[in-house]
């Protein structure tokens, strides 16, 4: 990686997993780090004790658009980059403080929002959204967009995850079209060992699930350290907006960073557009490019 240094860097869900791999190695290499933690004092505090560098521990609550809001209000000076990695996976049906179906509101809508309160800081930076693999298995139900009449927990999950790609390649669109300086990129872990796997299971009590993503996470994942790679090279390497990276392993579960392909629905520029505006009118927020 190449020096970060004089660069402002905010990474979303940085105490652990991929997110803290990402912050701890971005500080590591001379950049300023905000880890933007729903527990800044507890898991926030420990995760930046294990870092060297230039850190700063700061509430988000991606799940709540007040918190997202009072995070961008005290937000000063400019931001070079922008991380959007924090998200949950396959939680049973639940709803965000303001409404959303939980998957969908943290790992889609909480970062649409974060990003646009943001934007008039990253003129000339970077924005670099974590999908997955499991975009593929999404499908952005317009009609039902809560899983209110139907919910499957995993299609939900993809759903969020196709969802990051469209408003990371729109971005770009956008930004482009109103000659406005961004970069946006995408990035896939592959099969990290991380506490995602976990998250479902323990909000659903169950201890067969919860043991079956150990077992996963044990004899299937490469770490999560590895997993951070595309991530960082997606923040950090001179590509074009709009590129998507993972890992160049079999079926892309593991190995080093390269650019990768997404799905057709990931570039439907239809669906991109619709998504953007059910997602300005459901936050409120509004880019001004």
């Amino acid at each position: 990686m190449a020096d970060q240094s004089g660069r402002v860097a905010v990474v979303t869900g940085a105490n652990s997993g991929v997110g803290f791999h990402a912050a701890r190695e971005l500080a590591a290499h001379g950049a300023r780090v905000i880890l933007a933690v729903r527990d800044a004092e507890g898991k926030g505090a420990d995760a930046a004790a294990r870092m060297s560098g230039e850190l700063e521990v700061r509430r988000l609550d991606l799940a709540d658009l007040s918190s997202v809001r009072s995070f961008a209000e005290g937000f000063e000076g400019r931001l070079d980059l922008l991380v959007n990695n924090a998200g949950v996976m396959a939680t049973p049906r639940r709803t965000t403080a303001d409404g959303f179906e939980l998957q969908l509101g943290t790992n889609h809508l909480g970062h649409f929002a974060l990003t646009g309160l943001l934007l008039d800081r990253l003129r000339g930076g970077r924005v670099t959204t974590v999908s997955s693999g499991a975009h593929n298995m999404g499908w952005i139900r317009f009609d039902d967009l809560m899983g209110e009449r139907r919910y499957q927990r995993w299609l939900a999950y993809g759903q969020s995850k196709l969802a990051n790609l469209l408003f990371a390649f729109e971005l770009q669109r956008r930004a482009d079209a109103a000659g406005f300086e961004l970069t946006s990129t995408a990035a896939h872990p592959g099969y990290a060992a991380t506490n995602l796997q976990m998250a479902g299971p323990q909000l659903e009590g169950s201890r067969a699930r919860e043991m079956l993503g150990r077992l996963g996470n044990v004899l299937i994942a490469q770490s999560d350290e590895m997993g951070a790679l595309p991530t960082l090279y997606a923040a950090t390497e001179d590509i074009p907006g709009g590129s998507y990276v993972g890992p160049d392993g079999f079926m892309e579960q593991r190995g080093h960073p390269k650019l990768v392909g997404a799905n057709g629905r990931a570039r439907d520029e239809e669906s991109a557009r619709r998504l953007w505006e059910v997602s300005e009118e459901l936050t409120g927020v509004s880019y001004a490019f």
